[in-house]
């Protein structure tokens, strides 16, 4: 029989297994910032930004481990919004879970959209708008069904793109090492001399910035924990197991590219397809583009599932409607799904309408979330912690290094928000990021004092409950 997890009284189901949890984790991480958008590291610091990456990674290694500890402590659907609550009040933890969710479903347009003007490329005869929908309408029904057919959907899209990037490994260590025929090897002369940091420290700051984002995503595992059997077990295999292949994948893939492709190229637009093409290889531009596809659906499908779970959680905890923690006999939040699709389904209609003139404005100002969200992680990891030592708390799992690790990873942080704010492109984007952290927090307050005024009753429960319910 199908297990459930209870979250704030009610029932999801519980039948992700640990090898989908895991690769969801692994997938998450891999998406089209890394395909496509890895020259612009590269471009910014040249092969220096494997310095970057490797920062960027043990960011993610720390706010992964952080984030384990809680989920496998306590497994909830609103992960980290639940624990900056229970760290820090319902408003902080309010404030996190929709801030989270409105980037999501901002970005379930971009996803629909991006996948769908790649495709075009290679057949123009398909309408962008058509494939944008029929993708948003195929992903809606695979969440809508169970969290099951969700899990083994992440599955094979991420073992797609692992067997990518394995793939994309192989050949770059033949081209490097010349074990391919007629084609010669770059060598590493992109690495020697003042070649391998142009710009010095300032391109390795301002790639760091750049690099950071491409990591966005791996938090949905802390998500997803709380609808697997086992959960405790699950998100300890997960954690353990994708941290060190996160960062062979990166770094190898990055360090190939660097290789190969010189700083100032053309070919960093799209640097995998450039790297296949020196080694000789026909169709390798359409080849990674078909990835990348794959890549920007599966992206699309997880922030679906995480946008809708973290609805559901809010209504749970009497942040939104109550409405939102309906739930289906498969034990899916049926409303919250819809509710969150319609948002990105209204945002892709305005941008088709009016084209560069909502989805950028609304990219820009959610922009910045990923980093504030692993803040959030860190900060409330650091109280919780603190509170089960002291009270003497037993823990399925310990990040280790307490509470240095932690320290380390919020220094990592500040030294990234310190180059954003420095830098003139970026600090709009986190000036319009933090603007609408003060607008949600503000709303959020708001509406516990609307709450907190209200009378309250009795539950059939014997909990007291406002006596009106938004």
């Amino acid at each position: 029989m199908e297990q459930q997890t209870m979250t704030s009284g009610r029932a999801l189901g519980a039948a992700l297994k640990p090898r989908q949890l895991t690769m969801m984790g692994l997938g998450s991480a891999i998406g089209a910032g890394l395909f496509i958008g890895s020259g612009a590291g590269i471009q910014a610091a040249g092969p220096a930004v494997l310095i970057s990456y490797l920062v960027a990674g043990t960011l993610i290694i720390l706010v992964m481990w952080a984030l384990g500890e809680m989920a496998a402590a306590n497994p909830d659907s609103g992960a980290f919004s639940v624990y900056t609550a229970k760290a820090y009040g319902p408003v902080a933890g309010a404030t996190v879970g929709w801030l989270w969710w409105l980037q999501l479903v901002v970005v379930i347009a971009a996803e629909a959209l991006g996948a769908a003007g790649l495709l075009s490329t290679i057949f123009p005869a398909l309408p962008v708008w058509l494939m944008a929908f029929v993708f948003i309408v195929v992903l809606t029904a695979v969440n809508l069904t169970s969290v099951k057919n969700f899990g083994e959907f992440e599955f094979w899209f991420a073992l797609l793109k692992v067997a990518a990037i394995v793939g994309f490994l192989l050949v770059g260590a033949a081209l490097l090492f010349g074990w391919l025929p007629g084609v010669q090897s770059p060598g590493l002369a992109n690495f020697t001399g003042d070649g391998f940091a142009p710009d010095g420290f300032a391109g390795i700051a301002t790639a760091l910035f750049v690099v950071a984002f491409a990591f966005g995503g791996t938090e949905i595992v802390s998500v997803a924990a709380a609808e697997t059997a086992e959960p405790a077990r699950s998100v300890r295999t997960a954690v353990r197991t994708v941290l060190w292949r996160i960062l062979v994948f990166y770094i190898g893939a990055i360090f190939v590219i660097a290789a190969v492709v010189p700083v100032g190229s053309a070919g960093l637009k799209s640097p995998f397809a450039a790297v296949l093409e020196a080694a000789g290889m026909p169709g390798a531009a359409t080849a990674i583009t078909l990835v990348a596809v794959a890549a920007l659906l599966s992206a699309l499908n997880a922030n679906l599932y995480g946008a809708s779970r973290m609805a559901f959680s809010l209504a749970e905890r009497g942040e939104a409607p109550r409405l939102l923690a309906s739930v289906s006999k498969a034990r899916v939040p049926v409303v919250a799904v819809l509710a969150s699709v319609a948002f990105g389904v209204v945002t892709v209609v305005l941008e088709l309408a009016f084209p560069e003139q909502v989805l950028p404005v609304l990219l820009n100002i959610v922009g910045s979330t990923c980093l504030l969200v692993w803040t959030s992680a860190l900060l409330a990891q650091l109280a919780l912690r603190l509170r089960a030592d002291r009270e003497g708390t037993e823990l399925p799992l310990r990040m280790p290094g307490f509470p240095w690790l932690t320290g380390m990873g919020l220094v990592i942080l500040a030294a990234i928000f310190t180059v954003g704010f420095i830098g003139e492109d970026s600090r709009p984007q986190l000036l319009s990021t933090f603007a609408l952290v003060a607008l949600l927090a503000v709303g959020c307050w708001v509406h516990h004092r609307k709450r907190d005024s209200q009378p309250r009753v009795e539950s059939p429960e014997g909990d007291k409950q406002p006596a009106l319910v938004d």
